[in-house]
């Protein structure tokens, strides 16, 4: 008996699956499905009503030489098919689980008009038909069979005409998101590995000059989302999107990804790399390299140069780092989590020393270090921050992060225009990198050239319009007066979940520079409790106390304030005086924070806090000797 063709559509309740572009809709909109998922639907549809078993499901998904935890895998596989088609497990519609044995689809299904495989239901029978003698209906079958060739000929060689003639050609791609990456592996803590790739992808292809790409800060409000493709790339304002899953077991890693064309939802491009864990920068490169080919963008021979320079790695070493960079990026809330980071950091530079990129985080750990807010010793934190960038630019001068690292320490200790040399470097080599051209703006508000701020800030923005939602922007409206939107700047960083204690000390500021100290008091109030009594916030909240008349309170925590006085709490006290209204104390504080190279130091010009003693010739001294007069 002949096979019957496979159906074109297969219609199950309020969906439309096509199994020959892999493609699922509901009710004409395209759902997110993708890999596995897809997979196990194809498998069950093929055979509605019947077990599928785990053990086949298995040899279709991982052949026998794959590493996976395939328990863990398939769970997870099948959970989120469940989740793209509304299912629950417990009273399924479409997918009944089989205990230990596998899974079954259970709702009827339509393929071009006829219903098959509902549980318990049977297949139309076929009406009677008069018999035919065998030679008529031989000859019958042989002209149906040449008018048939010959039609499809005809629409073939129609079908080319017009695509050769008529179709119009693809538009071009000069931007695309990388959304977060998928941790297939069946453990949550693992999670920083595939936001970690995420990350590294995102940063090598920041260096192609004619590719927009958007920051990680922006794409991470995507993790986990139920909007489509073309809903994403719209919100971005990108042509294409890059989607992508990583599986790892010991030190093997095998990611998957895709390139989807943002107006037409057409998936262009799919690649699986299996690795193993040393060979991992060699995986990022060909990714890069790949998505580069194929969207079809121009690559300098540097640029070229940059995507394929990659070398073996300690999987240790890797390993460490990424979670070094995970908590630095998504945890840090207090002194404690930037400590924690730096163990990690220190870990990884142990156990593979020419490995750059970790002493890219340690520096950015001792930077952060060095803070106003978290107390470090600034001299100390910035001498510390200064080697680890420049070791990591010693192993890899073409590391965008350890230049923007170098640049903002010069920053800090006065060293303008060996800091501009370096911001610019660091432009130079990640030319669509909107965080470069982000923290040269801020360089710029601090020596009061606004215009020159805002055009940086602009181009930002330009090339990543979620740029306003980053932890920086907040600061550079602020430096130029523009209170209301360094107001949302903050409150959108709220939003998103992040950076809670440096969220509510920038609004908290903001509403102490707007003279709205009532609204401050109670927003620095749990920032001081968020950040574990951070030195910077508690000055911030003294400062508060005393504009609303309470300056017993405000005493008080100047009293605990001087009691766990350690260096690099100078700023705090600057801020603390200048609140109370005590000028000759924050002066002398000021001339301490100035030796200690104390990071409020650098704001002197533009701060709203300084606007009190802004026409005291001390102060003027104080500007010509930083190099701001």
């Amino acid at each position: 008996m002949a096979t019957p063709a496979k159906p074109i559509v297969v219609r199950f309740g309020p969906y439309e699956f096509n199994p020959h572009f892999g493609e699922l809709r509901k009710e004409g909109m395209r759902v997110r499905l993708e890999g596995q998922p897809l997979a196990i639907l194809q498998s069950l549809l093929d055979r509605p009503g019947e077990l599928v078993t785990r053990e086949e499901l298995r040899k279709k998904l991982w052949p026998e030489d794959t590493f996976v935890d395939f328990e863990h895998s398939l769970n997870a596989a099948v959970k989120r098919l469940r989740a793209a088609l509304n299912d629950s497990p417990d009273q399924p519609h479409y997918i009944e689980t089989l205990a230990r044995r596998g899974y079954r689809f259970i709702a009827p299904v339509n393929t071009a008009g006829f219903e098959i495989g509902a549980v318990g239901s049977s297949v139309t029978p076929k009406l009677p038909v008069a018999r035919v003698p065998s030679a008529v209906r031989g000859r019958r079958l042989w002209l149906i069979a040449v008018a048939v060739c010959g039609i499809v000929f005809l629409a073939w060689g129609w079908r080319q005409w017009r695509h050769r003639t008529a179709a119009p050609a693809a538009p071009a791609i000069r931007s695309l998101a990388v959304l977060p990456f998928e941790n297939l592996s069946g453990d949550p803590s693992q999670e920083y590995l595939a936001d970690g790739m995420t990350e590294e992808l995102i940063g090598r292809l920041f260096g192609i000059h004619d590719l927009r790409v958007i920051s990680r800060t922006s794409v991470m409000g995507f993790k986990d989302t139920k909007l489509s493709v073309p809903e994403i790339a719209k919100t971005l304002s990108v042509d294409a999107i890059v989607e992508g899953s990583v599986i790892r077991d010991g030190n093997r890693i095998r990611v998957h990804a895709q390139l989807i064309r943002a107006a037409s939802d057409e998936h262009f491009w799919s690649e699986e790399y299996d690795r193993d864990l040393k060979d991992v920068l060699a995986l990022q490169s060909d990714l890069a390299q790949a998505i580069a080919d194929k969207v079809e963008v121009s690559v300098t021979g540097k640029e070229r140069a940059r995507l394929v320079a990659a070398r073996p790695v300690s999987p240790e070493a890797y390993d460490s780092n990424l979670k070094g960079r995970f908590v630095l990026d998504y945890r840090v809330n207090s002194r404690a989590d930037i400590e924690q980071s730096i163990g990690y950091f220190q870990d990884a530079i142990a156990k593979d020393p020419s490995f750059a990129q970790p002493y890219v985080g340690l520096g950015d750990a001792y930077n952060l270090l060095s803070s106003t807010m978290l107390g470090g010793n600034p001299l100390e934190m910035h001498t510390n921050a200064m080697r680890a960038a420049q070791k990591a630019l010693e192993l890899d001068p073409g590391l965008v992060d350890a230049h923007l690292l170098n640049a903002e320490v010069r920053q800090k200790q006065y060293q303008w225009a060996e800091a501009e040399a370096e911001f610019k470097r660091a432009i130079e080599l990640g030319p669509n990198d909107p965080e470069a051209h982000f923290d040269y703006a801020e360089f710029l508000a601090l020596q009061g050239r606004v215009d020159e701020a805002m055009a940086q800030a602009q181009l930002a923005g330009e090339l990543n319009p979620s740029v306003g939602k980053e932890a920086g922007s907040g600061f550079l409206l602020l430096f130029v007066h523009r209170y209301d939107e360094a107001l949302g700047s903050y409150r959108d960083l709220l939003t998103l979940g992040m950076e809670e204690a440096n969220a509510l000390w920038g609004i908290g500021t903001v509403l102490l520079a707007k003279h709205q100290a009532e609204q401050a008091v109670p927003v620095l109030e749990k920032a001081v409790s968020v950040s574990q009594r951070s030195p910077g916030i508690v000055g911030a909240l003294i400062m508060a106390y005393a504009q609303t008349g309470r300056r017993s309170d405000a005493l008080r925590l100047l009293a605990e304030l001087k009691k766990g006085e350690q260096p690099g709490y100078s700023g705090a006290f600057v801020i603390a005086y200048l609140g109370l209204g005590d000028y000759d104390k924050a002066f002398a504080w000021l001339e301490r924070a100035y030796q200690e190279q104390a990071n409020i130091i650098q704001f002197l010009k533009v701060h709203p806090f300084f606007d009190p003693i802004r026409d005291d010739p001390r102060f003027t001294d104080l500007l010509r000797r930083v190099g701001l007069d």
